[in-house]
């Protein structure tokens, strides 16, 4: 059985995190679990996500997923927007919570971090040679 479809397509956050995650070298979006996922061969960030709080899940609806060093994991987690995502997190992959005053900067490179543990070192010359 298909998993429900988890976000709104016209979310406006959704709009602002696909066009950065998807100006990545070959960056490609897929529907993973109910919700948008963005890869190459893997997936290096999702939109949206959940903790398990006594056994019930609360939903991050707004929220980006990454994989980022552990030392700027740590740092993350610090904070009261950013979470362990459930099943994710154990991977060291850490949520981050969106809102109308994100700093989408920082999101942006979160998404590098994530993407250059991700793709490979090929797409990372080829992001790299982008780079002024």
């Amino acid at each position: 059985m298909p998993h429900p479809i988890m976000f709104d397509e016209a979310d406006p956050l959704l709009d602002r995190l696909r066009t950065l995650a998807l100006a990545f070298p070959d960056a490609a979006e897929k529907i993973s679990h109910g919700r948008p996922a963005f890869y190459t061969t893997k997936v290096f960030a999702y939109y949206g996500g959940s903790v398990k709080v006594d056994g019930v899940h609360q939903q991050h609806e707004q929220s980006v997923i990454v994989l980022v060093d552990p030392d700027e994991r740590a740092a993350l987690l610090a904070e009261d927007r950013c979470f362990v995502p459930a099943y994710l997190g154990v991977s060291g992959w850490v949520g981050v919570d969106l809102t109308d005053e994100t700093g989408w900067d920082e999101v942006g490179e979160l998404l590098d971090a994530s993407y250059r543990r991700t793709a490979g070192a090929r797409r990372i010359a080829l992001l790299d040679s982008r780079r002024p």
